[in-house]
């Protein structure tokens, strides 16, 4: 052993490393027994070690006493030197603050001459036509005392009064009211339940009278009428749908000259117009 050199490794992790070594030297005087440090990677060492080597002579050292008097380098590395400095500020200022925003100047357009300026917009004008629309209470209605509510619904809209009776039309007078359902195989059915009992026929006026008492008696069947129509507040079956009213304005007038004869339908102005209507 003496003559031999002997490589000692202690187990790694051993707590009896140290008594181990000790033991070791103790039995080679001459060649004192030291841990083996084994280099895993030299390439990386060897990388590490030149790296470094390089930052330190192109980069560190120059930026320490570049500008020191008494100092001279040559060109070539002063020039690197500002190279590396410049690059390595680029960075930082590029990681730590935002670019500056890019403002572009407002330019106002040019002013337009009068004679080139668009024409004014004119504003939208509502035309609405003055119109009379026949409504009828039917037998339903009449027997269960809506005339009174029905009217009401009219007036309270702001539309006048030109005509009104109640009458029993006979059938012939309301085949010929609905001449252009005779085809439908309810036809006889409507017939009969419209002479059964008296009918209230009015005339009413105002403007656009025709599609807004449509609006007010509801839909045909009572339970598609919204709640606040007629039909949809008094009404539940489509053959008992208590009204009638002129769904055009020809229809109108033709209902209006079949059901009331001339001189019939008063022509007069509400004092509650001018409270009603914006522009006469």
């Amino acid at each position: 052993m003496d003559k031999k050199r002997v490589h000692f490794t202690p187990p790694q992790g051993s707590t009896r490393a140290p008594a181990m070594l000790a033991l070791a030297n103790r039995r080679s005087p001459k060649h004192q027994l030291q841990p083996r440090r084994r280099v895993r990677h030299p390439a990386l060492c060897v990388f590490f070690t030149t790296t470094w080597l390089v930052f330190f002579l192109f980069f560190l050292l120059p930026w320490q006493i570049h500008d020191r008097p008494g100092w001279s380098f040559p060109k070539s590395v002063k020039h690197d030197y500002h190279i590396y400095k410049g690059a390595i500020s680029s960075l930082f200022i590029f990681a730590h603050h935002e670019p500056e925003p890019v403002v572009v100047p407002f330019e106002e357009p040019p002013l337009s001459t009068p004679s080139s300026s668009p024409p004014p917009i004119p504003e939208p004008q509502h035309k609405m036509s003055n119109e009379q629309t026949f409504i009828a209470i039917k037998p339903d209605g009449v027997q269960r005392g809506l005339v009174g509510s029905i009217i009401a619904r009219f007036e309270n809209r702001g539309y006048k009064l030109a005509a009104i009776k109640l009458i029993s039309p006979g059938k012939a007078h309301l085949e010929e009211h609905y001449s252009d359902l005779k085809d439908k195989p309810f036809f006889a059915g409507l017939v009969e339940y419209m002479n059964s009992g008296p009918i209230c026929a009015m005339v009413w006026e105002g403007r656009d009278a025709v599609k807004t008492g449509r609006t007010l008696l509801g839909a045909t069947n009572p339970l598609a009428s919204a709640p606040g129509t007629i039909r949809g507040d008094f009404a539940i079956d489509v053959g008992r749908n208590v009204c009638h009213g002129s769904d055009s304005v020809e229809n109108a007038q033709k209902e209006i000259a079949l059901w009331f004869k001339e001189g019939e339908v008063v022509s007069w102005k509400s004092a509650q117009a001018s409270w009603i209507y914006e522009k006469p």
